[in-house]
């Protein structure tokens, strides 16, 4: 599983790269909003993702299933994105 690992840290990373990027042209009023929850739920991902590298394999999945919920979170922040017109629909499908 080591090697799976390692593969997924730098993907979370390039994600919380392109969404940071995409965060940051949002209107005023919703960077600090929405985007500051879509923030808080990446980082709280991104912790849960260290986590799975430094625990035993039985304690695993507790993490697994809250680094899905984040994943899930975010989705739904993405979605009323679009339908307010605050992203495009490209971004939305490379977020996703």
């Amino acid at each position: 599983m080591e090697e799976q690992e390692l593969i997924l840290i730098p993907k979370v990373e390039k994600y919380l790269e392109y969404m940071l990027n995409l965060l940051i042209k949002l209107p005023r009023t919703e960077k600090f909003s929405i985007g500051n929850e879509y923030k808080i739920s990446m980082y709280e991902m991104l912790k849960n993702v260290m986590y799975i590298v430094k625990i035993d394999e039985n304690r695993r999945l507790y993490y697994i299933d809250k680094i899905d919920v984040e994943l899930n979170c975010q989705r739904i922040f993405l979605r009323i994105m679009v339908k307010n017109r605050w992203i495009d629909e490209n971004k939305f499908k490379i977020a996703r």
